[in-house]
């Protein structure tokens, strides 16, 4: 009978280069060596007051090595992102074996807000200077992604006033029955969880009557038409999806045809991406030459677009990828209906 020699998983210590694990031409080599030799992170350290007292804080780079690779293998959990930095070996080697925190991670994504542009501006100079864009053509297309935001909590001004009165009137009567039962000569009739029901009440009106109060006016879209907030978060849209309604955002990228180079990315709380397709197309003016083809599939297509494209002298600037394969078909001597 056959012998093999025997395959142990089990858990060893078993000495490892970590530097050796970040091998040039893989994907980690590159926002590794990047973040740590050719983007200027300086302007993170207006986050920090710990020069002279408190714990040493986890270097941004570190934090971005991590998140941006695991954004790349799928995963956008900050707890998995975690676990990922204690168990996986390239993670390891990201974070120099420190294996940050996930609140550490949470509270680092969570407050990017502009220096997230800062850091995408600085690696598209890099790879404009590495010759990574060609700027024959670039492709744009988007997709819907939801967000955390609760349906429950979306509507408008006149809806969450409703609401809000509503729970003041329930509110009152528990108060008035509670008072009731208190001065009867009978026992209560109420539970012990009247209190908290009342006090749930109370707090549940209070909040909308904030949220009136630090939003005046109702949401607006690009047609003047009034939109749901959001007292979870009132910069997402209520959009449709194969899979149903969600609460969201439209995500958008254009594309450089020569090397899959993301030159502009942008998320709005919008339906659709009609309306954000001149203002993605004025983004990548920088980057346009005179003969550059912008392309937007089907979704883009209205008449407001066209005119605005029109307006500006560049009303041949984009066409629907459909059509740009028909017109390279045809010229390349096929007929127009090839498949």
């Amino acid at each position: 009978m056959a012998r093999y020699k025997y395959i142990d998983t089990q858990p060893k210590l078993i000495p490892v280069d970590l530097a050796a694990q970040l091998r040039p031409g893989t994907f980690e080599h590159a926002p590794n060596h990047l973040l740590d030799h050719g983007v200027d992170l300086s302007h993170f350290d207006a986050r920090f007051r710990n020069d002279d007292k408190g714990a040493p804080a986890y270097p941004p780079a570190l934090l971005l090595k991590v998140v941006l690779f695991a954004y790349s293998q799928g995963i956008v959990s900050s707890r998995r992102i975690a676990i990922a930095c204690k168990e996986h070996i390239t993670f390891i080697a990201l974070c120099g074996d420190q294996a940050p925190h996930f609140t550490t991670i949470a509270g680092f994504v969570s407050t990017l807000g502009d220096d997230i542009a800062r850091v995408f501006a600085a690696v598209l100079a890099v790879c404009e200077a590495q010759g990574l864009i060609g700027r024959e053509m670039f492709a744009i297309d988007g997709v819907k992604l939801p967000s955390n935001a609760s349906k429950q909590r979306s509507g408008t001004r006149a809806d969450f006033e409703r609401h809000a009165t509503k729970l003041e009137a329930a509110a009152t009567t528990m108060l008035e029955r509670h008072r009731a039962n208190d001065t009867a000569d009978t026992a209560p009739t109420l539970t012990a969880k009247t209190p908290q029901r009342h006090e749930r009440l109370t707090r549940d009106a209070t909040q909308r009557r904030e949220w009136l109060t630090t939003h005046p006016e109702d949401r607006r879209g690009a047609t003047g038409a009034v939109r749901k907030s959001n007292r979870t978060d009132n910069d997402r849209a209520k959009m449709a999806t194969s899979t149903g309604v969600i609460q969201g955002y439209t995500g958008v990228a254009a594309v450089d045809a020569a090397h899959q180079i993301i030159v502009v990315a942008q998320a709005h709380g919008t339906g659709t991406a009609q309306e954000l397709l001149v203002q993605i197309v004025e983004s990548l003016q920088p980057l346009r030459g005179a003969t550059t083809l912008i392309t937007a599939d089907a979704g883009d297509h209205s008449e407001a677009n066209l005119r605005a494209r029109h307006d500006v002298g560049r009303g041949a600037d984009y066409r629907s990828r459909h059509a740009q394969a028909r017109r390279t078909l045809r010229d390349a001597g096929a007929p127009a209906d090839s498949p």
